[in-house]
C-alpha cells in the first residue's frame, strides 16, 4: 500500500512539474521555484519506493506478487539485489529510477544557463512521468499484492504446518496430470488467514525464484548500466526540442554534446557486456549472435555514434560564429537515438520477440501494449512535429556546401554509413512483427560493405583537415598508413588464407584505420593526453573488425558424442569424458572432460541439471581459454 501511495504521489507531482515548467516557458512568473519543488517531490517518491521495493526483497516479503515470482531465499545476496529489474515492473522501475535522479544532475546543469532550465526539463518530466505511468497501480505496479488476483501456487512454497487445517480444504487443488498440488490465493484466502489471527508472511514462505538463465554474475551489473544509458539518452532529446521550441541552435550542441558522449559510452559498454554475458551463458560462440533483444540496444547505440561525429562537426564550425554544419542532422539524430530507445522497449516488452529471443517479456497485456504504443507516438510526434514546425526556417540557415576533400564530408559520410547499419539492423529485429524472420547471414552479408566504408573514412577523416585538404598534402600525410596497411593485409592474405575479395578489402579498411589512428595516438600521445580517447575508441573498433575476420574466417563447429573413457579427436585435440561430480550440494552435475593435445591437458566441466524453477534441462558451458 505505501509504496502505490509514493508511486501515485511521484505521478501527480511529475505531472505538476510538468505543467509548471509549461508555465514557466510561456512567461508565468513564480512558477520556476514550483516545478522544482515539484521534481524534486517526484524524485523523493520515486527513490523511496525503490528502498521500499529492495528491502521487500531483501526480507522476503512474498505478499508481493513481483518478490514472489522472482526471489526465494536460496539465492546469494548479489542474486536476491538483481531481483529488482529482473521482471517488467521492478526494470521499469529501475529505468524510472535513474531517470529521476539523472534529471537532478541536468536540473542543476541547466538552471546555470539562462532560460535553458524550463525547456529541457518539461520535456525530459514529461518522459519520467511517462514512466510513472508505466509503474502506476493501474499497470505494470511492483507492489501488487499476490491475493490481488487468483494465483495457484504449489504447496512447496506454503508453510506446511497448514495444509491440514480445516480451513484450507477449500483452497487445495490437485493436478492429477502433473502429478502436483496447489494452493489457490486469493482475496478470499487472505481473509481467511486474517480472520485466523495468521500473518501471511508465515503462510507463504517461499518464492518461486530467478530464472535460471539469470542466475548469472552479469546479471547484477548489465542491466543496471543499460538503463543509465537508457536514461541518458533522455537528455539529448530534450536538448535537441528546447533548441526546437525558441528556434535558437548557437549553444544546444556544446550543451548537448557531453550528454551524448557519455550516454552513447554507457549504452556501449552496456551492450558489450550483455553479448559477453550471452556468448558464456546461451553458447552464441561468437562475438555477437544477432539475437533481437540485443539488437535492439544497439540500434539506438550505433545512431548516438553517428551523432557524435556530426555534433563535433556542427561544433567546429560554429567556432568562427554562426549555426555550424549539419544541423539539421543533429536535430534528428538526438530525436531518434531516444525514440529507438522507446522502440526497443516496446519490442522487447510487448511480447512480440517472445519467439525470436530466449530473454525477451512475456505479453504485458493489451493496456501496457497500447500506452507502450502512445509513449513512442508522443515522443515521435513531440520530436519531428517540432522538426516540421522549424523546417522552412532550418532549410534556410542549415544549407551548405562541401568540398570533397573535407573533414566535415568525411565525418557526415560515416555517419551515413552508421544510419545505414542501423537500418539494416533495425528491418531485421523488426521482422517478427510481420510474422516473419532473418537469418545471421542477413546482418552479416548486409553489413560487410558497410563496416569497409566505415573502416576507411575513419582513417581519411583524420588525415583530412577542416574545410579543404590539399591532395598532395592528403598523400604525403598517408604514406605511412598505406604502406603498413598494405604490408598487414598481404600478411593476413598469404598466413590467414583469407582469400574472399570482399573480406580482403575489409582488412584493408581495418588496418588502415587501424594504423592511420596508431599514428596519430603516438604522435600526441607527449602532448595534450586527453584528445587521445577519439583515437583509442578508433583502435579498438580497427581492433574489433579485424577480430571478426579472425573468427568469421577460422572458426569451425563440430558435434561430437562423448562415452566416458573413450577419448575422441577434434581439430587436433583428444576430449576425454572421465565422469561426473555433484556439485552446489548435489543439485547440479559437472561432466568433467580431459582435453589433451600434445601432453598439454586441460579440464572442462560443463555443468547440467534440473531447474526447479521451471523443471527443465539447464546446461551451464564451460570455455577453455587458449592460443589454439
Amino acid at each position: 500500500m505505501i509504496g502505490n501511495i509514493l508511486l501515485t504521489l511521484g505521478l501527480l507531482a511529475g505531472v505538476f512539474t510538468v505543467i509548471m515548467y509549461y508555465m514557466t516557458f510561456k512567461g508565468y512568473e513564480n512558477t520556476l521555484k514550483l516545478a522544482r519543488i515539484g521534481y524534486h517531490t517526484m524524485t523523493v517518491m520515486v527513490i523511496a519506493a525503490s528502498a521500499l521495493l529492495l528491502q521487500a526483497i531483501l526480507t522476503h516479503q512474498y505478499q508481493y506478487k513481483y518478490v514472489y515470482n522472482y526471489s526465494n531465499s536460496d539465492l546469494s545476496t548479489g542474486l536476491l539485489l538483481s531481483t529488482f529489474w529482473a521482471g517488467q515492473e521492478g526494470s521499469f522501475m529501475l529505468w524510472l529510477f535513474f531517470t529521476a535522479v539523472v534529471g537532478l544532475i541536468l536540473l542543476e546543469y541547466t538552471a546555470k544557463r539562462g532560460d535553458l532550465e524550463q525547456r529541457v526539463m518539461m520535456i525530459f518530466t514529461l518522459a519520467a512521468t511517462f514512466l510513472l505511468v508505466m509503474v502506476s497501480p493501474l499497470l505494470k505496479n511492483p507492489f501488487s499484492y499476490i491475493w490481488a488476483e487468483p494465483n495457484f501456487i504449489e504447496i512447496v512454497s506454503i508453510n506446511q504446518s497448514f495444509l491440514s487445517a480445516p480451513f484450507m480444504q477449500n483452497f487445495i487443488f490437485s493436478d492429477p496430470g502433473g502429478g502436483k498440488t496447489f494452493v489457490k490465493i486469493s482475496s478470499e484466502l487472505y481473509a481467511t488467514l486474517q480472520a485466523q489471527g495468521i500473518a501471511f508472511d508465515q503462510f507463504l514462505i517461499h518464492g518461486k525464484g530467478l530464472n535460471p538463465l539469470l542466475q548469472n554474475f552479469w546479471m547484477q551489473i548489465h542491466p543496471p548500466i543499460l538503463f543509465v544509458g537508457f536514461a541518458m539518452s533522455t537528455v539529448p532529446f530534450a536538448f535537441a526540442f528546447a533548441a526546437l521550441l525558441k528556434n535558437e541552435y548557437n549553444t544546444w550542441v556544446k550543451q548537448a554534446l557531453p550528454w551524448v558522449l557519455s550516454g552513447t559510452m554507457v549504452l556501449g559498454l552496456a551492450i558489450m557486456l550483455g553479448g559477453y554475458w550471452a556468448y558464456g551463458v546461451l553458447g552464441w560462440g561468437g562475438y555477437w549472435g544477432w539475437d533481437p533483444v540485443e539488437n535492439s540496444s544497439l540500434v539506438p547505440w550505433i545512431i548516438g555514434v553517428a551523432s557524435i561525429h556530426t555534433l563535433l562537426v556542427q561544433k567546429k564550425t560554429q567556432a568562427k560564429g554562426g549555426i555550424g554544419r549539419f544541423g539539421k542532422t543533429n536535430l534528428i539524430l538526438c530525436i531518434m537515438t531516444y525514440l529507438l530507445v522507446l522502440y526497443s522497449t516496446f519490442l522487447t516488452r510487448s511480447g512480440i520477440l517472445g519467439d525470436a529471443s530466449v530473454h525477451s517479456f512475456v505479453d504485458p497485456g493489451m493496456t501496457v501494449y497500447l500506452l507502450l504504443v502512445l509513449f513512442i507516438g508522443t515522443f515521435t510526434i513531440l520530436g519531428f512535429g517540432a522538426i516540421g514546425f522549424r523546417w522552412k526556417y532550418l532549410n534556410e540557415y542549415f544549407n551548405f556546401e562541401e568540398n570533397l576533400l573535407s573533414r566535415e564530408l568525411a565525418l557526415f559520410t560515416g555517419a551515413v554509413a552508421l544510419i545505414a547499419s542501423a537500418i539494416i539492423v533495425l528491418v531485421g529485429t523488426s521482422a517478427p512483427i510481420f510474422g516473419q524472420s532473418v537469418e545471421i547471414r542477413f546482418y552479416n552479408e548486409l553489413n560487410l560493405p558497410i563496416g569497409i566504408i566505415i573502416g576507411f573514412l575513419n582513417g581519411f577523416s583524420l588525415l583530412l583537415k577542416w574545410k579543404h585538404t590539399n591532395s598532395k598534402d592528403f598523400l604525403k600525410q598517408s604514406k605511412f598508413s598505406m604502406i603498413s596497411t598494405l604490408a598487414l593485409t598481404l600478411l593476413i592474405v598469404i598466413l590467414g588464407g583469407v582469400y574472399e575479395i570482399m573480406l580482403i578489402i575489409f582488412t584493408l579498411s581495418a588496418s588502415f584505420a587501424l594504423f592511420v589512428n596508431l599514428e596519430i595516438a603516438y604522435k600526441i600521445f607527449s602532448g595534450r593526453k586527453s584528445y587521445l580517447g577519439a583515437y583509442v575508441a578508433h583502435i579498438g573498433i580497427a581492433l574489433f573488425m579485424l577480430g571478426v575476420i579472425a573468427s568469421g574466417n577460422f572458426s569451425e563447429n563440430k558435434q561430437i558424442q562423448l562415452v566416458k573413457g573413450e577419448k575422441v579427436n577434434a581439430f587436433g585435440y583428444n576430449l576425454t569424458f572421465t565422469g561426473y561430480s555433484l556439485i552446489e550440494g548435489g543439485k547440479k552435475y559437472a561432466f568433467n572432460i580431459e582435453v589433451d593435445k600434445g601432453g598439454n591437458k586441460s579440464v572442462v566441466a560443463p555443468v547440467m541439471y534440473i531447474a526447479e524453477f521451471n523443471n527443465s534441462l539447464m546446461r551451464e558451458p564451460d570455455i577453455l581459454n587458449m592460443f589454439t
